[in-house]
């Protein structure tokens, strides 16, 4: 790798233009445990290292820009949200943060359910073995088509989005001579304290049926009608990214009542109650997120409590955890192109990805942190704004952030927590080719989703 400095772009603190970015650490080496993998570190080289793994021969053998997923660490954090909630409820793992049939075995073997939420993402679960009754089917406008594989697999529940869907599910399930467990999905008006695209519960948005003028008691009352369907539940998300808790106990408050309005009218005490998930993680230092015991305990005890008040029986909970099980998992391992820095206002650093491979930061003006990782390094730090390679201007991948004043072409950098979002996410805008995801477990790391290839671009290219 190179060494050689470049000049340097604005670096002291009494000199810096004004922005949303965190003060430089004491030591830029170090690694935020926080917003890092586990078993991520530095070696004695001062190359940061993955599952026993120099990140210099990972770029070696599988280049950049790469997906690093650390295997341990998702199944620990499986295995935490698991153990938090114990045999009482039911985790599902919320498959559209990130997919593949390595990540379906994973979770089966860790016990947790999947939720999924297109034709594609069944199409995964069930090539990779995971059983169709702990699958969940989501999303707001399912194909006739999807809706009748999911009926014939016989996936657990399906999440009823709209009126026009407590039709089309109920056909389906009663001509196949079946009866569907499904979930009536709820809007309750809760605004979840987080980005507008994000944020799934206030009435002005496409997911669910509001409970506010009626609409999700009608739902239930037909849905209750119906021969082809098992009403089993109902459910509830509010958002993403999400660390305050007040969102769920206002949430919980609402669909209780919807509950006991429901067992009034109709005799009926539905037996589950969907929270979804939303939890966030750690992007950056300033960001503090629950451990998984103590979420599970909180809206075990919001959930008891607003039964207890209205003398229903409590529910079993479930929860869709995505975000804060692979999140964290893995980072993306870019090398250095060009260093540019702009006097009097930051040095932008173009490395060999960029938006293709994380639209989160274009799209949800997204923060992230970012290491310099092929080496340590003693130099001041610099202001610095990570780009992509894209014709764009909005190609940002670190908004603004601290690195080595020496920063040079050819140093490998790494940004953590990206293994929610971005690998789904991902496009071929420019005819990018979509990184691999590469897992790493115990000193061996082998490819779970390959890179493309030119010849897989033009495949699709009949013209």
């Amino acid at each position: 790798m190179s060494r050689s400095a470049h000049p340097a772009g604005p670096r002291h603190a009494d000199v810096l233009p004004e922005g949303h970015y965190t003060a430089p650490a004491d030591d830029l080496n170090a690694l935020d445990p926080k917003v890092w993998a586990h078993t991520v570190g530095r070696d004695t080289d001062g190359v940061v290292t993955v599952g026993g793994i120099a990140v210099t021969q990972l770029a070696e053998d599988y280049g950049t820009p790469a997906y690093i997923l650390d295997e341990a660490d998702f199944r620990d954090r499986a295995r935490a949200w698991r153990t938090a909630f114990g045999t009482d409820a039911d985790v599902f793992y919320a498959g559209k943060a990130f997919l593949s049939r390595a990540v379906v075995r994973w979770l089966d073997e860790e016990g947790l359910n999947l939720d999924v939420c297109s034709g594609g993402e069944l199409a995964t679960a069930l090539s990779a073995g995971m059983p169709a009754e702990r699958i969940a089917f989501h999303g707001n406008n399912k194909s006739p088509e999807e809706i009748e594989r999911a009926v014939r697999a016989g996936v657990g529940r399906i999440v009823l989005d709209s009126f026009q869907e407590i039709v089309r599910v109920a056909h389906t399930a009663e001509s196949l001579g079946k009866r569907q467990r499904v979930q009536i999905r709820v809007t309750v008006g809760v605004e979840a304290h987080t980005h507008e695209f994000i944020a799934t519960a206030h009435e002005d948005q496409k997911f669910g049926i509001p409970l506010a003028d009626g609409q999700a008691a009608e739902a239930v009352r037909r849905a209750l009608q119906l021969d082809g369907l098992d009403v089993i539940g109902i459910h509830s998300h509010i958002g993403s990214q999400i660390f305050d808790m007040s969102g769920f106990e206002v949430a919980a408050h609402r669909v209780v009542g919807l509950l006991k309005d429901v067992r009034d009218e109709h005799g009926v005490e539905l037996a589950e109650i969907d929270l979804g998930g939303g939890l966030g993680i750690a992007y950056t230092s300033d960001d503090d997120p629950r451990e998984p015991h103590e979420i599970a305990k909180a809206l075990s005890e919001i959930v008891t409590r607003e039964c207890e008040g209205a003398r229903l029986r409590t529910p079993r909970i479930s929860v869709e955890p995505g975000r804060a099980i692979v999140g964290p998992t893995a980072f993306t391992l870019y090398e250095v192109g060009t260093v540019k820095p702009l006097e009097g206002l930051r040095t932008y650093v173009s490395v060999d990805g960029g938006m293709s491979d994380n639209i989160r930061t274009a799209l949800y003006d997204a923060e992230y942190s970012v290491a310099l990782a092929s080496r340590t390094s003693d130099a001041e730090p610099m202001l610095v704004r990570v780009v992509g390679k894209h014709c764009e201007s909005g190609d940002i991948v670190v908004k603004d952030a601290f690195l080595p004043g020496d920063l040079a072409p050819g140093d490998l950098i790494a940004v953590p927590a990206t293994g929610a979002y971005c690998r789904s996410m991902a496009s071929n805008y420019n005819h990018a080719m979509r990184p691999p995801v590469v897992a790493v477990r115990d000193g061996a790391a082998r490819v779970i989703v390959r890179r493309e290839t030119e010849e897989d671009l033009l495949r699709l290219d009949v013209g």
